[in-house]
């Protein structure tokens, strides 16, 4: 198969221009070793007539070269590249897409004849290539004409700065137009360049608004360093000239830089600003750990190609936490990429944002365009073909709502926690669990239409999802897909029969209807699966292992871990490194539970064994120090009573050997009243199903 190259195609990526897809060969491939990275690969390019090691392969694709995918010789069409100057002057070309059209051994060697690319400029070629790239943290900023050439200011008051020694050239001063100016020969002493002041000049041949320069005269100058003061422009006459800032949809206020597109950001940028607006913003979070205590806070932004997480920590918390509004549109620039960390992060990009010291962000009064949030909206339909944990977007009308209700988590903090029914066109309805202040302040009282960005799928009850504190809950967005989602469900969506993806509950009990007793727990052979696997039953409490229940754990908020006696008033954490003159008593119950048809030991931590034995892990602990037999009555007043034990049943392997885990995650009190009645329905059910096998047997 024969492939051409796209000449010249080297000569326009060094000048800054663009080019549409440039099919190049690659000649050969060099890495570059970072201590403070990952590894880089340069790579040396040829578009036939000319030949570059300016290239660099963005380090996402490093897997190309490692796997020897991309080989010298082979034919590669580059899809996205960014060409970055360095701070001498120096250009590299960053290879961020690429596809591959010919393998080496399709090719079977160099096509053409390349030479080396350089022009008189500071060429890649021409200026050295031995400090190409120090380290794969030598990011450089965006492409721009070389410093050596004069760019005249911008209103932004501030002069020009060059190298020595100096070479006069033709000058473009848009927005400028003057006739020649001719200057006396100078010397040169080292330079300094004074801010020019965009005051109203004044010259008797020269009209200033708007101007454009034309070839600048000057005659011979020494090359040695010279040093300027402020410049005087006598006797010179012209109108003022005003500046202004220019609008957002270019640039930023009082910036010549580019407002640049979220989905263009990469860490090899070094200018860059964006306009976009924040779809959320968390509220501010501590941590303390073994390298110290900080406090930190983040927004998620979105602008019309994409979104981004922002994180800001400690210092930038509280410069920039009370700036940040939710809703509002902003000028954003000088933080760093890296790349996202997808376990604390749902929002689809690959990189992230860190604030420093010298971030701006400056309020846009020009909202126009910046759309109020980026979502690809799941069908709900379709969640069954989900994975567990996989973060979705949905939209759906509210049927039903739970009232609010407060819930003590693992690490002993009360949350507020709110279940909603949505459905959409797919007829499919899901349980959404929100949490926290999303809980406390919903509405479902008129059915609202209900936009989710970034809730968590789980196979809890076959199909259910959780907006988690990082979503973003939307009611009834201002988007074309919640108003047909609304005019279809005023129409004739409300009477739909409609199937639910996650288990039911019944009445004010709490009862999942899909039951199982222990036996249907082994004859089943459940949780055997890579997944695990949930169920309830009713069950009698017969025995409890109190002599081990209770541990002394790390006082700190979020670690459970046991302590160690120093043995002089201070408790040792292994995990925080630290002494603590204090600990924290955690329970981990160990249970028998029976019914009619079987018995299973279970596991029940903190929160349930509390809802087990009517009294906290504190008080439990007071008591075995202080009053054995008080603390033995606990145990007995437990034994032999009858709850509801919502479970997680899974197959789990400890010093290579397999066994059945059954983890109460919930404790209810059985009512006895609705507890009847669904016994009562079940035997109608079988009764029903009996006689109709006996009509059919006697049809026979």
């Amino acid at each position: 198969m024969s492939v051409e190259l796209t000449p010249g195609a080297i000569g326009i990526l060094f000048s800054g221009s663009q080019v549409n897809n440039p099919v190049l060969q690659l000649l050969s491939l060099r890495r570059i070793s970072s201590s403070t990275g990952p590894n880089r690969f340069r790579l040396m390019m040829s578009d036939g007539q000319h030949s570059s090691t300016s290239f660099l392969l963005v380090s996402q694709l490093n897997n190309l070269a490692e796997e020897n995918i991309l080989e010298p010789y082979c034919v590669c069409m580059l899809k996205k590249t960014l060409t970055n100057t360095l701070a001498d002057g120096r250009r590299i070309v960053v290879v961020i897409a690429l596809e591959i059209l010919q393998s080496a051994e399709e090719t079977e060697g160099k096509i053409g004849s390349p030479t080396p690319y350089g022009t008189d400029d500071g060429s890649p070629e021409n200026s050295g290539s031995s400090t190409l790239v120090s380290s794969s943290a030598a990011a450089p900023g965006p492409s721009n004409e070389s410093s050596s050439k004069y760019s005249p200011p911008r209103g932004s008051g501030r002069g020009f700065v060059g190298t020595s020694p100096m070479k006069a050239s033709p000058m473009m001063a848009s927005p400028m137009k003057a006739s020649p100016m001719k200057t006396s020969p100078m010397m040169a002493s080292p330079m300094k360049a004074s801010p020019m002041k965009a005051s109203p000049m004044e010259t008797s041949t020269m009209m200033a608004s708007p101007m454009k320069a034309s070839p600048m005269k000057t005659s011979p100058m020494t090359a040695s360093p010279m040093k300027f003061s402020p410049m005087k422009t006598s006797p010179m006459k012209a109108s003022p000239m005003k500046f202004s800032p220019m609008k957002a949809t270019s640039s930023s206020p009082g910036s010549s830089t580019k407002v640049m597109p979220i989905e263009t950001l990469h860490p090899y940028q070094s200018r860059w600003t964006i306009r976009a607006r924040v779809t959320n913003k968390s509220q501010i979070r501590t941590w303390s750990n073994s390298r110290g205590d900080g406090h930190l806070f983040s927004f998620d932004i979105v602008d019309e190609s994409g979104e981004i997480r922002v994180t800001a920590f400690n210092k930038e918390v509280d410069k920039f936490f009370p700036l940040v509004e939710q809703g509002k549109v902003y000028y954003i620039s000088k933080a760093t990429l890296k790349v996202a960390n997808k376990q604390y992060t749902t929002v689809k990009n690959e990189y992230e944002m860190s604030l420093n010291a010298q971030s701006s962000i400056v309020l846009c009064d020009d909202s126009q365009g910046v759309p109020a949030l980026h979502c690809d909206f799941v069908p709900i339909a379709e969640l069954e073909n989900r994975e567990n944990d996989a973060i979705v977007d949905v939209i759906g009308v509210c049927k039903s709502a739970e009232d609010v209700c407060r819930i003590t988590t693992k690490t002993s903090r009360e949350v507020s926690k709110r279940a909603l029914s949505l459905i959409d066109t797919t007829g499919k309805v899901v349980t959404v669990t929100l949490w926290g202040k999303e809980a406390e302040k919903f509405d479902g009282s008129e059915q609202p239409v209900v936009a989710i960005k970034g809730a968590r799928v789980s196979d809890f009850g076959g199909r259910s999802l959780s907006a988690s504190f990082s979503s973003t809950v939307t009611v009834n967005p201002d988007m074309p897909e919640a108003f047909r989602l609304r005019a279809w469900y005023d129409e004739d969506g409300f009477a739909l029969n409609s199937q639910s993806l996650t288990s039911t509950w019944s009445g004010s009990s709490g009862m999942k209807i899909n039951w199982k007793t222990l036996s249907d727990v082994k004859d089943e052979s459940m949780g055997q699966g890579e997944k695990a696997d949930y169920f309830s039953c009713v069950a009698t409490l017969l025995f409890t292992r109190k002599d081990s229940c209770l541990y002394q754990s790390c006082p700190s908020a979020d670690c459970k871990k046991k302590v160690i006696d120093q043995q002089n008033g201070m408790y040792r954490c292994e995990k925080c490194n630290k002494e603590f003159p204090n600990f924290k008593y955690r329970l981990i119950l160990f249970a028998n539970l029976a019914d009619f048809g079987d018995n299973q030991w279970v596991t029940c931590f903190q929160e349930t064994a509390e809802v087990l034995l009517g009294h906290t892990a504190e008080t439990l602990g007071e008591l075995k120090d202080t009053d054995e037999t008080a603390f033995d009555e606990v145990f007995q007043k437990a034994s032999f009573t009858k709850h509801i034990f919502k479970s997680r049943v899974k197959l789990e392997t400890y010093n290579d050997e397999s066994r059945v885990k059954v983890t109460v995650i919930e404790v209810q009190p059985l009512d006895h009243r609705e507890y009847s009645r669904r016994l009562l329905s079940n035997i109608r059910t079988l009764s029903s199903c009996t006689r109709d096998e006996s009509f059919q047997t006697a049809a026979w």
